[in-house]
């Protein structure tokens, strides 16, 4: 069966049509899976990129890459899709009064009536059990780390009620895989991995603003905070503001990070990657219609773009 907007059935406003779980998941999975958004999957490139930009960078100090670093790239990836699963899935089970009195969100599957929050509340336990055994594979450092991110992921949800900076909750959540995967490589978190946290921190307030303008008239009528209502009219400016921060915060921690010893090329490479990292924002501000809620969308998930840009620049700079 379809729905009126041609979509199959239980599908979510927002979804990418024709994903995977509309087409080919068991239909009891289905709304398991919507919880964890793994019919929009932008969100766990989004989570899954600070983390190769923290083991690229991080093999950058003079170490090189290990045979180690394959698993923390793969691991991440895995944990990234995990932890998004379930920090959507606790975002959907405390936001589950909102999402049913917003246009774009009342199709999740709680207030949509397809899971109980109870049955939400055991499929993010699975999740991030799940992931927890992945974490525990890695060093002391990086464990605590990960354990330490479950604070902020826990905060986030409750953030857009208290503060008109969720985004800001948003980017210490997201981020915190840049720290983690470069402890995992490195069993320390110095100078250049807090400065490229940093910089994510700035990418995140950037690119959710941008995704908050699609809700900028419901969040208006319910009274949900956001940097979007804050900004206004004056967004563009600030998200300006926030590119140059990533930016310039990206750039500090490759040249804080990469010793003076390898030589000027790898320095070069991995700063034209931070460039090409900027540009990307830089086009997609301006292409984006702030009033135009499918322009955000396509802008956002432009970001998987942007973000995974610097990869192969810092992977080729750290094998010279």
């Amino acid at each position: 069966m379809t729905q009126p907007d041609g979509k199959p059935e239980g599908s979510v406003a927002d979804a990418v049509a024709g994903n995977w779980v509309d087409r080919l998941a068991p239909p009891p999975a289905r709304p398991y899976l919507r919880l964890s958004r793994a019919d929009r999957p932008i969100g766990t490139w989004l989570l899954y990129i600070p983390c190769l930009w923290g083991v690229a960078l991080a093999a950058n100090n003079g170490s090189g890459f290990r045979m180690w670093d394959l698993w923390i790239a793969l691991s991440c990836g895995i944990g990234a899709f995990l932890m998004r699963g379930a920090g959507c899935t606790w975002n959907d089970i405390t936001d589950r009064d909102i999402d049913a009195q917003v246009a774009r969100t009342r199709s999740r599957p709680i207030p949509a009536g397809q899971v109980t929050a109870r049955q939400a509340a055991v499929w993010m336990a699975v999740q991030a059990l799940i992931a927890a055994v992945i974490l525990f594979s890695y060093n002391r450092l990086a464990i605590g780390l990960g354990i330490l991110s479950l604070l902020p992921v826990a905060v986030y949800p409750f953030a857009k009620r208290f503060t008109w900076w969720p985004q800001a909750f948003l980017g210490i959540a997201f981020n915190w895989g840049a720290l983690l995967a470069w402890a995992a490589h490195a069993g320390e978190v110095p100078a250049g991995a807090l400065l490229l946290y940093l910089s994510g921190i700035a990418w995140t307030l950037y690119y959710d603003t941008i995704y908050a303008h699609q809700d900028k008239e419901d969040d208006a009528l319910i009274g949900v905070k956001s940097t979007a209502r804050l900004f206004g009219q004056q967004t563009g400016r600030w998200l300006a503001v926030f590119l140059v921060l990533a930016v310039l915060l990206f750039a500090a921690a490759v040249i804080v990070t990469l010793p003076a010893a390898r030589g000027v090329w790898p320095m070069v490479l991995a700063l034209a990657g931070v460039w090409a990292f900027g540009w990307h924002m830089v086009w997609q501000m301006r292409q984006v219609d702030l009033d135009d809620p499918a322009s955000c969308l396509r802008a956002f998930r432009s970001n998987r773009d942007a973000g995974l840009i610097v990869v192969p620049f810092l992977a080729v700079a750290a094998m010279l």
